[in-house]
């Protein structure tokens, strides 16, 4: 598999499965957010993270990266499974 130089980064900076403490809190915010308003069963895609500006374009391609790559995760989730798998 051919990796990108940030790609590679991220893998050497942080171990194929980790993800940074900033985004892992904004993800768990974020699901506590969705499963307060709409319940349990609420889907999300890693896009629910992000405003629609591509403000903070490493910090998406490393969702992407977390979502795709490394957990194969279906466009839409459960906000409880993402959440609990955060958690460990």
């Amino acid at each position: 598999m051919k990796l990108l130089y940030w790609q590679a980064c991220i893998f050497i900076q942080r171990g194929q499965y980790e993800m940074r403490d900033e985004l892992r809190k904004k993800f768990i915010a974020v699901c506590d957010q969705k499963i307060a308003k709409k319940g349990a069963d609420v889907g999300l895609s890693f896009y629910a993270f992000f405003s629609n500006k591509n403000d903070n374009p490493e910090l998406l391609m490393e969702a992407a990266e977390w979502w795709i790559r490394e957990h194969k995760l279906d466009h839409f989730e459960k906000a409880t499974k993402i959440k609990r798998m955060l958690q460990g």
